[in-house]
C-alpha cells in the first residue's frame, strides 16, 4: 500500500524535519535508465543505507517503465516513493506522492500552469500526496536535458538576488517546497553561496539538485541550507557513493 493510504504524509514530515535541522536525502530514478534488475538493487542499497526518499521521474520516459519501477522498488522496501515529473503523462497511482512542479524561473506558460491544468482532475482523484513545489532551473554549465526540454533559460549561477526573488515570490504564492535544479549531469552544482541565500530568505523545504558527485559536496550543500539533497547521476555510475553520502546526510548538525 502507499505510504500515503496509510496515513503517513510526507510533508509535514518535512516540515518538522526542516524545524529540527534534520537533512533528508534522496535518490533519483529515471525510468528509462532502469534495466533489467538495476531498480531491485537500487532499492536494496537504498534501504541498507536509510535513503528517505526516491524521486522518480525524467525528462522524456520514452520506454513506459514508470509503473514497472515503482513497482519493482515498492517490493524490495518501503521507502517513500515521490513522482518527479516531467509532464503530465509521467503520472502513476504506485506512488505515494508528487512533486506538483512549477518552473517559476521560466516563463513557458505550459510548465508555469498549462500542463498542471492537463493533470489536475487524475490527480483530485488519485491518491497521491500531492506537493506544490516551485522549481528554479539554475544554469549548470552544460545544456541539460530538462532545459532542452522546457524551452526555458536558466537563472544565471552568479545571479544569487534572482534566485532570491524568484524563491520568495514562489513561497508567497503558497507554493510548499522549492527546488534549486542544476539539471541531470549538470557540469556545476548550484551554487552554495545561492543556496545560502535562498535558504536564508524562504521558510518552506529547500531541495537542491544537479551535479552533486561526491559525498563532501553532499555536506557542503547541507551546510549552505538545503534540507533535500537529490542525488542521480553519480549513483548510476558508482552506486557505492551511497553510503557516504547518506552518512555525510546523516552526520549533518543544523547550525545552532
Amino acid at each position: 500500500m502507499p505510504m500515503n493510504q496509510a496515513n503517513n504524509l510526507l510533508y509535514p514530515d518535512m516540515l518538522q524535519a526542516k524545524a529540527a535541522g534534520k537533512k533528508k536525502l534522496a535518490v533519483l530514478i529515471d525510468p528509462d535508465h532502469m534495466r533489467g534488475d538495476r531498480p531491485e538493487k537500487m532499492a536494496d542499497l537504498a534501504a541498507e543505507h536509510g535513503v528517505d526518499y526516491f524521486f522518480i521521474g525524467g525528462s522524456l520516459l520514452v520506454n513506459n517503465r514508470l509503473d514497472q519501477t515503482l513497482d519493482s522498488i515498492r517490493k524490495r522496501c518501503d521507502i517513500p516513493l515521490v513522482l518527479f515529473p516531467g509532464s503530465s503523462f509521467q503520472l502513476s497511482y504506485k506512488a505515494d506522492a508528487l512533486l506538483f512542479l512549477s518552473l517559476i524561473s521560466g516563463r513557458n506558460p505550459d510548465l508555469l500552469i498549462g500542463q498542471h491544468v492537463i493533470s489536475a482532475p487524475f490527480l483530485k482523484l488519485s491518491p497521491l500526496e500531492i506537493m506544490s513545489c516551485g522549481y528554479m532551473l539554475i544554469d549548470g554549465g552544460i545544456q541539460t536535458a530538462v532545459l532542452y526540454m522546457s524551452n526555458t533559460y536558466p537563472i544565471p549561477a552568479q545571479k544569487d538576488d534572482i534566485a532570491v526573488c524568484t524563491a520568495m515570490a514562489g513561497e508567497m504564492l503558497g507554493l510548499k517546497t522549492l527546488y534549486l535544479e542544476a539539471g541531470s549531469g549538470a557540469k556545476n552544482p548550484v551554487p552554495e553561496t545561492m543556496i545560502e541565500a535562498v535558504a536564508g530568505a524562504t521558510s518552506v523545504p529547500l531541495i537542491v539538485g544537479g551535479g552533486i558527485r561526491t559525498p563532501e559536496k553532499v555536506a557542503a550543500n547541507l551546510r549552505a541550507g538545503a534540507d533535500i539533497v537529490v542525488v542521480g547521476n553519480a549513483l548510476e555510475k558508482d552506486p557505492g557513493l551511497l553510503k557516504e553520502m547518506m552518512a555525510a546526510t546523516r552526520s549533518h548538525a543544523s547550525p545552532g
